[in-house]
């Protein structure tokens, strides 16, 4: 009996061993691993190859159709999203921006020192007021009109009184001039101001019609939706700060130009009319000087009559 039952407990042993380590793997494996892992799905090409599913096990649906992007919009697209409002918003800052190139163009062709003070002119000037031939400098300034010529003319109008008035009729000719030419370049200061607001009305119009589009589908709307609109409102804006921004630095540009050759002109203008100047202290009369007192009378002899 006993070595019967020793054989029966070794062969249960033997029986047992194979269950104790199926059990203990079960213990030691994750608990979050999935009890069955899904099959992919067959390929629709025959000829592709099959896909692989994902660690994770997530299903290989997911991994064969991937979420699709919107196409990019192109600069029409965008042009023509905005309706009537934006339209014209983005025709405005066109016109605005064609405007500023021809501006900066043609301020870069006018002001130019050998157009404004021209060195030739100025040593001819210099030469006939020398030798007193204003007529023939009067028509020279007008045969060649400029910023120089046109302040020596109008000093030359007055070469005939004080040098006070002289230098007068000459101030008052440079102020002129600066003006017009402060005048030009206004128009860039004027465009660099108003693109920003341009642009800033068509965002706010941009974003007042996307909410509006939120309210009337009762915030259905996702935030896709309403940030596509947003995007679409700041597009002017993004437009109005690339024109201002050009437009005011150019115009700090010209401005600094213009100071410059003003001063210049002042200065070729009053060397020019120096010998004026000089003519008229040399003609003036020196002042009358009292007459001296009479010498005293000699004193007379004694016993003389």
């Amino acid at each position: 009996m006993n070595s019967g039952a020793n054989a029966w407990s070794s062969a249960g042993w033997h029986m047992r061993l194979p269950l104790l380590v199926l059990w203990g793997a079960i213990l030691l494996s994750p608990t979050d691993a999935p009890a069955q892992q899904l099959q992919p799905l067959p390929p629709a090409n025959p000829a592709a190859p099959p896909a692989i599913a994902p660690a994770g096990g997530a299903p290989a649906e997911l991994m064969q159709k991937p979420s699709a992007r919107p196409p990019k919009k192109t600069f029409l697209q965008i042009f023509f999203s905005g309706g009537p409002v934006g339209i014209a918003n983005m025709l405005v800052l066109i016109g605005l921006s064609l405007t500023a190139v021809y501006l900066v163009f043609d301020n870069i062709l006018r002001i130019r020192r050998k157009d404004l003070v021209p060195e030739e002119i100025s040593r001819e000037l210099r030469k006939l007021v020398e030798q007193g031939r204003l007529a023939e400098a009067t028509q020279l300034c007008k045969a060649n009109p400029c910023f120089l010529t046109a302040i020596v003319q109008q000093a030359l109008t007055e070469a005939d009184g004080d040098w006070p008035e002289i230098e007068k009729a000459m101030e008052d000719a440079t102020a002129e001039q600066a003006a017009k030419l402060f005048r030009w370049i206004e128009y860039l200061s004027v465009i660099g101001n108003l693109a920003p607001m341009v642009g800033l009305l068509g965002t706010v119009t941009g974003m007042l019609l996307a909410f509006k589009e939120v309210a009337e589908t009762e915030g259905k709307a996702g935030a896709a939706a309403l940030a596509d609109g947003i995007y679409q409102a700041l597009v002017t804006t993004v437009y109005g700060l690339v024109i201002a921004i050009p437009a005011l630095g150019f115009f700090a540009m010209f401005r600094s130009w213009i100071d410059e050759l003003i001063a210049e002109a002042a200065y070729a203008g009053l060397h020019i009319l120096a010998p004026l100047k000089q003519r008229q202290r040399g003609t003036q009369a020196p002042p009358i000087a009292p007459a001296p007192p009479a010498p005293p009378a000699p004193p007379r002899a004694a016993g003389g009559r």
